[in-house]
């Protein structure tokens, strides 16, 4: 398939009664008013059911299915960013350096116009000087290391295809500086299994049209404002917004688990301990369907 500097090789319950309607089960997160145009609701992924040769204990691990071959990540999220399928397609890409930039770094693979699927040869922090743009068709994929971005953030920016998984964010300093900001107009995106703490602004910021998102399995703390979903009130293009939000840890954030204005969103069995002004605001138009 080519290669690329940097080195890259080829290689909740029964259901229930809720808004406007009933919701099925958790196997399909389905909401009347969250519902695509042609009225299917979004499909969770199912659990891969263990076969007679597949040892038991691997079998019960969380995401054993999807974590058996590195691209079996692809298409797995559940909920509103179940289509995302980052850079299934592409290359491999290889970060060799915690540089903020140049060959062999984070920076120079997430600007690439073509399908990558980024994996890393080194752990460690990277000092992100200015925030990190990441074009559409990539998955930022940091299983087997570990990696922790502190300075800045990711940012999202009309793009689609975006999958990130198993990253630290830490330290984001600076005005309008969040862990990872996804705006405007994007969307298929899975953010999976990252640690986000201590930004300025906000650890994830949902805005300005972005849509069919999923975070899963993440955990939230130290901070104040953890999560918004829609800019403010005159942003009437927020009513496009649909995001998944499931097996989230927030420990100790204080507000914005998150804060919702015209969105969709569905939360399920996510674990929200010790807020300081409230769990969840659902405000302007939204509608917010939680699940225990």
């Amino acid at each position: 398939m080519g290669t690329v500097h940097g080195r890259c090789s080829t290689k909740l319950r029964n259901s229930r009664n809720g808004i406007n309607g009933s919701f099925p089960d958790r196997r399909r997160p389905a909401v009347a008013g969250f519902e695509n145009k042609d009225n299917t609701p979004p499909n969770q992924a199912a659990h891969t059911t263990p076969t007679a040769s597949a040892p038991t204990n691997m079998a019960s691990l969380p995401y054993a299915h999807v974590d058996c071959s590195l691209r079996a990540l692809a298409g797995q999220a559940e909920g509103f960013g179940r289509f995302a399928i980052g850079g299934l397609h592409g290359p491999l890409y290889h970060v060799t350096t915690l540089a903020d930039d140049g060959p062999g770094s984070l920076r120079d693979g997430c600007r690439r116009k073509e399908p990558l699927w980024i994996v890393f040869q080194v752990s460690g922090t990277i000092q992100l000087l200015s925030y990190l743009s990441v074009a559409s068709y990539k998955t930022i994929d940091g299983r087997g290391q570990r990696i922790k971005l502190t300075g800045k953030g990711l940012r999202l920016k009309e793009c689609e295809h975006v999958i990130i998984c198993n990253l630290e964010f830490e330290g984001g300093r600076g005005h309008d500086v969040d862990g990872i900001q996804i705006k405007p107009k994007s969307r298929h995106i899975w953010i999976d299994r990252c640690s986000l703490r201590d930004y300025d602004d906000g650890l994830i910021d949902i805005t300005r049209e972005s849509t069919d998102i999923t975070i899963s399995r993440c955990h939230f703390s130290q901070h104040d404002k953890t999560m918004l979903i829609g800019a403010d009130p005159t942003h009437t293009g927020d009513r496009c917004i649909r995001v998944t939000i499931h097996h989230c840890f927030f420990n100790g954030t204080r507000q914005r688990h998150p804060r919702v204005r015209f969105g969709k969103v569905h939360l399920y069995n996510n674990y929200t301990r010790n807020w300081g002004i409230y769990a969840v605001c659902a405000s302007v138009e939204s509608q917010v369907l939680i699940r225990l």
